[in-house]
Order: C-alpha cells, then structure tokens, then sequence
C-alpha cells in the first residue's frame, strides 16, 4: 500500500536527551532543534508555532526561527523527493521563509544530533538557507525519507512592522514520491 498522508508525521524538535524520538516537547517556542520530539506538530491553530509578535518585536524587525521535523513512519516505503513550500500565506504581518537542515535524513532514534541546535529563538541555525517558496517547483527540496527515518525543516518569521494583524497565518504544504 502507499504512503498515505497519515504515514507523514510532523513533530517538533527538542534540545535535551540523549537521543531522538525519546522525549515528549509541547512548548512550539522550545522547538529549536537538536532531536526529533516524540510530539506531533499538526499545525492549524493560531499561534501553534510561533507566539505573538509583540510591538517591540514588530519594530525591531525581530526574525525568529523553529525547527520541525519531518518523520517517515511507513512501515516498509521509503518517501522519495520531499519537497515543501508556502501554499498560502496572509500577506502583512510577518513573512515566513523555509529552510532544509544540512543534517542528512537520519533514524527517528538516532543519538547524534539530527538537526542544527540554537541557543534561542533569535538566533539563526548555521549552514540553512532560507527561501519563501510558493510553488512545488520552487519549493525547498529535503530528499528522500527512509523508512522509520526525519529530516529537519527551519521556519523564520519576521515581522513587517505593519500594524497589528488577526489571524496572520501561512500553510506549509509538502509532497513526495511514493512507491505504489
């Protein structure tokens, strides 16, 4: 059977434990990178990411970075040419730019690193080139996932200094290659 969307989970990353996959981490601001989280990210509620922009934040131009992952859980098919990019996003407010990890795709269990860590959410993960892509073809390639293995995706979001925005909100989506 192919990869259904169900077997394509999203989950936040966490800075502690010794390996990836170990440990639960709810709090979208802790989402920094290092190892893959236990918990899935699913995304579609206000603020399930990133906080408020505050009025300092939004004259400041304050960008601010998270890191996701993406996890393989098929049982047996390998994910072929993820590829992910902004489908909609709610002009003004705050712009969102994506970037791949340099990390290789890597077991959901790993105990090296599996991603970029940052020491808060204002500074830049090295070696990530970000991009607001807004097309499949232009979107951000992260290769192909193997069975039972995640890849690291960055977020930046940085405010316009507009005026305050309800609802500000951008939709990731993504695809890939499945076997039959």
């Amino acid at each position: 059977m192919p990869i259904a969307a169900s077997d394509l989970k999203t989950k936040f990353s966490i800075k502690t434990g010794t390996a990836g996959n170990q440990n639960p981490q709810t709090d979208p601001n802790a989402s920094l990178g290092k190892y893959i989280s236990t918990t899935e990210w699913l995304g579609g509620v206000l603020h399930d990411l990133f906080d408020k922009v505050t009025g300092d934040e939004n004259a400041a131009l304050n960008a601010e970075y998270r890191c996701i992952f993406f996890h393989n859980a098929h049982g047996t098919l390998q994910l072929d040419a993820l590829t992910v990019w902004l489908s909609a996003e709610t002009p003004g407010g705050a712009n969102i730019a994506i970037g791949v990890d340099p990390a290789a795709a890597s077991p959901i269990g790993q105990a090296t690193a599996q991603a970029a860590e940052v020491a808060n959410e204002d500074t830049a993960p090295a070696g990530v080139t970000f991009t607001s892509p807004t097309t499949k073809p232009t979107g951000v390639v992260m290769g192909n996932i193997p069975v039972g293995q995640c890849r690291a995706l960055w977020l930046r979001r940085t405010p316009l200094n507009t005026g305050a925005l309800a609802n500000d909100s951008v939709t990731l989506t993504f695809e890939g290659d499945s076997p039959p």
